[in-house]
């Protein structure tokens, strides 16, 4: 981790009436990048650098950080470069073939050509380098949830703006809340990018926190819980393509079931 204070903190003052913080100790947001491999490669190293079916782009470290090929143009936010500009800012050794790519797009053109060069020793390499900066890569991924607060509560309609920030707020109250925002925004998105949508309707981390009940029979987190699934259904059964709705929405509904507060961190009664 890198040698600042033990606790990182945003503070997303532009929101109306809530001052929102998120702040983790060094050993919780190590937890969260154990989680968060977990949710995308059951903890597997070979995962660590995968090309999904049906997908036009290879995924790559704890976060599947999505890096496009030449020409394609997916409606998914790119964010393999942006892990790499941040390693360069952190001085971390980076393979040389990597840094000579230019432009930095995916040496490979489609899966099938991936493929054929899965056990070769570039990617050999690229794995070993993807695991031996899991650290790195959850700082990555707390830094972005962390500065997309601001971002989200502005875009939530005026007459919601102060409704969305004391959700956040309330999330960010607990160890396990702030890992279920740090996640789902790793895992799909903020929701502010017009082209994450199908029907006009996305399904980011704003979509989420509006479609939170409010009940305060149910913690914050059981809210987010719920709303995520009501969200990400809605996205299946939007998509064109069935594989979201046969493959893919059991996965995204059973990594739902891990927001919650780590064992570890819960304050004893």
């Amino acid at each position: 981790m890198d040698p600042g204070p033990e606790s990182r903190y945003l503070s997303a003052s532009e929101s109306p009436d809530v001052d929102v913080s998120l702040a983790l100790t060094s050993a919780q947001l190590d937890w969260v990048g154990q989680q968060i491999f977990w949710n995308e490669c059951a903890g597997r190293f070979q995962c660590l650098v995968h090309w999904n079916d049906g997908e036009a782009f290879p995924s790559l470290g704890i976060g599947h950080f999505i890096w496009y090929p030449k020409g394609v143009e997916g409606r998914f936010v790119e964010s393999f470069p942006a892990l790499m500009e941040y390693m360069e800012q952190r001085q971390v050794n980076i393979p040389e073939w990597l840094l000579a790519l230019e432009p930095f797009d995916a040496p490979w053109s489609e899966k099938a050509e991936f493929v054929a060069v899965e056990d070769s020793p570039r990617l050999a390499e690229l794995r070993e380098f993807l695991a031996g900066t899991q650290g790195v890569q959850a700082e990555f991924i707390f830094r972005r949830a962390r500065q997309s607060l601001g971002k989200i509560i502005e875009s939530a309609p005026d007459d919601r703006k102060s409704e969305v920030a004391n959700r956040v707020k309330a999330l960010s109250q607990t160890p396990g809340g702030v890992y279920a925002i740090i996640d789902y925004v790793n895992f799909k998105g903020e929701g502010l990018s017009p082209t994450e949508r199908y029907n006009d309707q996305g399904w980011g981390l704003l979509q989420v926190l509006l479609e939170m009940s409010g009940s305060p029979d149910r913690s914050a987190l059981e809210q987010l819980r719920e709303a995520a699934a009501t969200v990400l259904t809605r996205r299946a059964e939007n998509a064109k393509d069935p594989i979201e709705r046969e493959r893919w929405l059991p996965g995204w509904l059973k990594r739902l079931e891990t927001y919650e507060e780590p064992p570890v961190f819960k304050i004893s009664e």
